[in-house]
């Protein structure tokens, strides 16, 4: 089963800068690529900084709160399965899990039968509910600096394409 979670952030500086790229017949895929592992990058570092694009801290897990340690990175898969992909147009980072939805936005896990959900909460025991609330902790999307950075790439690519294409230029 595949899951896919989409948050679009279109920059009209940026894609003003790839028309120009465009224009001066710039192949575009190595900017992208840049731009992916950017996003990449950005993404993980939110699992160690514990917080989301927009800088505020993540609520702790009950584990974390309890055993210490972050949240969202007990086995490091949801971290782990960051990835992205590049096409002639777009460049694509994400995760695969299918639990990531109810981390990025948040969400109440409700149990299917009558004997409820049940876990282990360690040093406390088995406990058994009917739901779970799962507060929003958001990994994916772009923070302000992510969007000054990914200016600053196209803005670099542009220069040197520009300065490639001057009469003399390298």
């Amino acid at each position: 089963m595949a899951v896919s979670i989409r948050i679009v952030s279109n920059l009209p500086q940026v894609q003003r800068l790839f028309q120009e790229i465009r224009r001066f017949g710039g192949d575009p895929a190595p900017l992208l690529q840049d731009i992916a592992f950017l996003g990449e990058s950005s993404t993980r570092a939110r699992f160690r900084s514990q917080t989301g694009p927009d800088g505020q801290r993540w609520k702790p897990s009950l584990r974390a709160q309890l055993n210490g340690g972050k949240t969202l990175t007990k086995d490091g898969h949801l971290g782990d399965s960051v990835g992205s992909y590049v096409n002639q147009k777009s460049a694509v980072w994400g995760v695969n899990r299918i639990y990531a939805a109810i981390h990025q936005f948040g969400g109440t896990i409700k149990a299917k039968g009558a004997g409820g959900l049940r876990f282990a909460i360690p040093g406390i025991g088995w406990r058994t509910v009917s739901q779970v609330d799962i507060p929003a902790r958001p990994y994916l999307g772009l923070s302000n600096d992510d969007r000054h950075d990914i200016l600053d790439l196209v803005s670099n690519h542009l220069s040197n394409l520009v300065r490639q294409n001057a009469p003399g230029g390298a």
